[in-house]
């Protein structure tokens, strides 16, 4: 039960450098000289210090954050964050973890390259669970991120610090990714956007590209669709896949009458709640009335696909067991937490099974293209049920509820990790009983973001998304 100074909104709006502006407005902004970037990190600096005590969303902060003067880009001077879990030159890679001590990275991870070839500024480095394996950003022995619609709520997981920063107004774009929902799930329990590319269209991490099934895609999560866009844009200016067609920036809307598939209910048996049927069922509507046409369609996935997923998951804890001493001084695998620890040991049991396991997710790709068959992309919830309160989803439950809880509100996003397809978050018109946000899902066929992008466009252009500050 949380008390009522739990449940307090927290923004970090004011009239500042950063005002109300989104990432592409502020950089035009800075391009134009109304504001300095130096100016804009300084005020980004005093947002994050205003809010941290209550959201609990930076692991690092940059002693001295400095824009690059000579920077181009999209995003140049923007002021944002990086994930912890990827490497920026001279700051520790804690990956959420106390199981050991982390040391300064030599260098910038590859996708740390590409997201500074914006123009953006980093201010320091935002909080995840333990190895991002879990939906919620909290922890065993440390204050959990708390969202900032509602702070008694989760704010999603892995990229729960991003999330939180971002929808409370520090900084108008950070750093997410995404390996089972990373991105999604804290854009939709934070009222973001939050894109989860094609496999592929972003730089790879080296971690990713040695496992049998690479589920881990890189980006940002942002309060408007036109940042999500112009960050695919930027991302793509600096390295593009070949053996993907291109995005380009997009900008607005198509004009195109869309196909879309309707997917109420998770294809292996979970039941949305009330709320997250009706947000989907009000989304499908403003589709229809916008001159779409929206039809059911029910993916015949593998009904192993669940248990498949899991003990996958179970075979990443087990390996970061096994090789955690790379990642800093002193790891001791016992000091993983409850849901860490209680994933390795479930694959302990049957990691016998792992052949057939990765085979039969590698052959979920054709279920998922079957349902593609006449339509162009599917309408979803990103979570089964809306965001639950602190401890509901913590690593200190014990680990058999824990895992039925989790199956029971992660039930739609991984399949688009396993097959490498995009997919988009977006907030719904709709709120929960508490007043949060609830986000609706479209995903894509692969390499095909632009049409996410351009239906994200239509609903932002209808009926605007819900702001924090306006409450």
């Amino acid at each position: 039960m949380t008390t009522f100074e739990e449940q307090t909104t927290v923004h970090a709006f004011r009239d500042d450098a950063l005002g109300e502006h989104d990432a592409v407005g502020l950089a035009e902004a800075i391009r134009r000289r109304e504001v300095g970037a130096a100016e804009a990190a300084r005020d980004a600096v005093a947002r994050v210090r205003a809010v941290e005590a209550r959201l609990n969303a930076v692991e690092v902060h940059m002693d001295d954050p400095a824009p690059d003067r000579e920077a181009g880009g999209a995003f140049a001077g923007v002021p944002t964050f990086v994930k912890d879990s990827t490497d920026y030159r001279g700051l520790p890679t804690g990956h959420g973890s106390g199981a050991f001590a982390p040391r300064a990275a030599r260098r910038h991870a590859p996708f740390t390259r590409q997201y500074l070839s914006s123009g953006v500024t980093v201010l320091g480095k935002t909080r995840l669970p333990e190895f991002g394996f879990s939906p919620t950003t909290e922890y065993e022995d440390a204050e959990p991120v708390r969202n900032p619609w509602g702070t008694g709520h989760s704010a999603g997981g892995s990229s729960g610090g991003s999330a939180a920063l971002v929808a409370a107004g520090a900084v108008p774009i950070a750093h997410a990714n995404d390996g089972g929902g990373s991105i999604r799930i804290p854009a939709a329990c934070c009222g973001l956007v939050g894109l989860k590319p094609t496999r592929g269209r972003v730089v790879a991490n080296a971690q990713s590209r040695q496992l049998p099934l690479d589920i881990v895609g890189d980006g940002i999560v942002s309060r408007t669709v036109r940042d999500s866009a112009a960050f695919l844009a930027a991302a793509e200016t600096h390295w593009r896949n070949p053996k993907l067609p291109p995005v380009g920036l997009v900008e607005g809307p198509s004009g195109r009458r869309l196909r879309i598939g309707l997917m109420l209910d998770s294809p292996n048996g979970v039941r949305t709640d009330d709320a997250g049927r009706a947000a989907v069922m009000d989304t499908a509507a403003t589709l229809e009335r916008l001159g779409h046409t929206v039809s059911p369609v029910r993916p015949a996935i593998d009904p192993r696909f669940t248990e498949d997923f899991l003990t996958y998951w179970g075979m990443l804890s087990f390996l970061i067991g096994v090789t955690g001493r790379t990642l800093g001084d002193g790891f001791d695998r016992r000091r993983m937490d409850g849901l860490s620890r209680g994933l390795r040991e479930m694959y302990v049991k049957k990691w016998s099974s792992t052949p057939g396991v990765v085979r039969r997710l590698r052959r979920t790709r054709e279920a998922y293209a079957a349902a593609f068959r006449g339509v162009d992309l599917v309408l979803s919830p990103v979570l089964a049920h809306t965001t639950p309160p602190i401890g509901h989803l913590a690593p200190t439950v014990p680990f058999p509820t824990l895992i039925e809880r989790i199956l029971a509100y992660v039930a739609f996003t991984p399949v688009n990790n396993v097959v490498g397809t995009p997919s988009i978050s977006v907030p719904a018109a709709s709120v929960t009983d508490e007043g949060l946000p609830i986000g609706v899902m479209f995903s894509g066929r692969p390499g095909d973001e632009r049409t996410l992008l351009e239906v994200a466009f239509v609903l932002e252009a209808d009926r605007p998304f819900r702001r924090i500050q306006d409450l």
